[in-house]
């Protein structure tokens, strides 16, 4: 295997094909395969590559000092490397770690209507502050979020084509359960992802050695590497206070509640104390922050309490190398993954949601007697989503389905280690579907 094969790669190529292309930034947090999506697919589409890094090619820093003239930033270019070539309409200038040169976002809009040169900047999320920069050239540039790879792309990684996992849809779609050997494969591939996790380093080693050896080294080797970039990049803030928080992730999902309580973090501790770092901590894509609803309806956003949230790991396979080497060995050699009181479920299908592009929120009433994991929505309602380590009880979905004071909800869906079916009130859905959950609610929708 020489490569993965990303979903960034077919939107690459679709914004290729649009004539009216804007300059692209592409943000994501560290290693998660940007730079080598990007070189792909410049090498392939077009005659002159423009790569300027400018971590590592710090003389670069210097070329917009003159202002954002696109004549006088290749000339400055050109200066500091006279091999570069510029053939109009055929180069592509790639300008990667943006985060090091933030006012490069300036030059876009300078290149989105001069039309020469297509251009592509990426950086880690974890530098990249807007309010920094001196103009955003709103209205002459898209944003595109990159993350590691979801569970179709670790598929994609082990062999499956795209036809093979149409099939596992068609059967959600239509609520058709999966063959016992659909089931157990599917299942036994979930189970792998659970612990590697989607970073392309960990999943590349994994796929080509066919085992998990090194797989723990690399993940422990990416939360250092996190942590020396949040020493490099938390300008402003208090550094000890976002290792403290991050640190301490794992000790909260562990909880039976999993509520994240800043008093816990450091004795003495005050919410007004941490303004921010789980902002910037969640900016940086290191993490998924879960907000509790002030109500079960509608609208999701807006209808939350801004202090009491859950946090998560934004990739699951870096929460597996932060426990404890105990945990680790049970959860590789024995599969036992209830042993986490569920948290590594909800931190995963947490990670499945965001890569569909949906928000986290969570819903518990004071008394403490209907609580629900995540709420997503469909057209026309909000629905509640349960995810279930084992197969027990699900009373406070039932509730919420039922009760004439949610009005909102008109059914619900149940993730567990179970096959597709539906009783009338709430579809179960065994979690390595997930991943396909925001097309099956459109689509459900539709064909009702």
């Amino acid at each position: 295997m020489e490569r993965l094969t990303r979903k960034i790669d077919i939107f690459l190529q679709n914004w290729k094909r649009d004539e009216k292309r804007l300059p692209l930034i592409i943000k994501g947090a560290r290693q998660i395969g940007k730079t080598e999506a990007i070189t792909h697919f410049a090498k392939q589409k077009y005659k002159s590559v423009i790569e300027i890094n400018f971590v590592l090619q710090k003389q670069f820093k210097g070329i917009f000092d003159n202002g954002f003239d696109v004549d006088t930033i290749i000339k400055n270019i050109s200066l500091i490397n006279p091999d570069f070539e510029f053939p109009a309409g055929e180069t592509l200038i790639f300008f990667d770690e943006l985060q090091d040169c933030i006012n490069c976002a300036t030059s876009l809009k300078s290149f989105k209507i001069d039309g020469r040169y297509d251009v592509i900047c990426s950086g880690s999320l974890m530098g990249i502050n807007y309010r920094e920069i001196e103009s955003n050239s709103v209205g002459y540039k898209e944003d595109y979020e990159m993350f590691s790879l979801d569970f179709e792309e670790f598929l994609w990684a082990k062999g499956y084509r795209e036809e093979q996992i149409e099939g596992f849809y068609q059967k959600l779609l239509t609520t058709t359960p999966l063959s016992a050997i659909e089931y157990n494969t599917m299942l036994e591939n979930f189970r792998e992802y659970m612990v590697l996790g989607g970073m392309p380093a960990v999943v590349f080693a994994f796929v080509t050695q066919k085992n998990f050896s090194g797989s723990l080294r690399l993940q422990r080797q990416l939360l250092l590497d996190y942590e020396e970039d949040i020493s490099k990049y938390a300008e402003g803030l208090d550094k000890g206070k976002i290792l403290d928080i991050y640190r301490k992730i794992p000790v909260f999902l562990g909880k039976e509640n999993k509520k994240f309580q800043i008093s816990k973090v450091r004795s003495g501790a005050r919410n007004r104390d941490y303004v921010g770092v789980v902002e910037w901590l969640n900016c940086a894509g290191i993490i998924n922050v879960c907000y509790c609803m002030s109500a079960p309806e509608l609208p999701l956003k807006g209808n939350y309490n801004p202090d009491h949230y859950k946090i998560y790991y934004r990739d699951t396979g870096l929460l597996v190398a932060s426990l404890d080497e105990e945990v680790q060995a049970d959860l590789r050699h024995n599969k036992n993954f209830n042993t986490y009181k569920g948290a590594l479920y909800e931190n995963i299908v947490g990670d499945m949601l965001v890569k569909q592009g949906y928000s986290l929120y969570f819903y518990r009433n004071e008394k403490g007697t209907v609580e629900m994991d995540f709420f997503v929505r469909d057209a026309n309602s909000l629905v509640p989503v349960e995810v279930k380590a084992e197969d027990n009880a699900t009373v406070s979905l039932n509730a919420l389905i039922t009760k004439d004071k949610y009005g909102d909800i008109r059914y619900g869906i149940k993730l567990a280690n179970k096959n597709i079916g539906f009783n009338g009130k709430f579809y179960t859905i065994p979690y390595f579907l997930t991943f396909m959950l925001k097309r099956f609610l459109s689509e459900k929708t539709t064909t009702e």
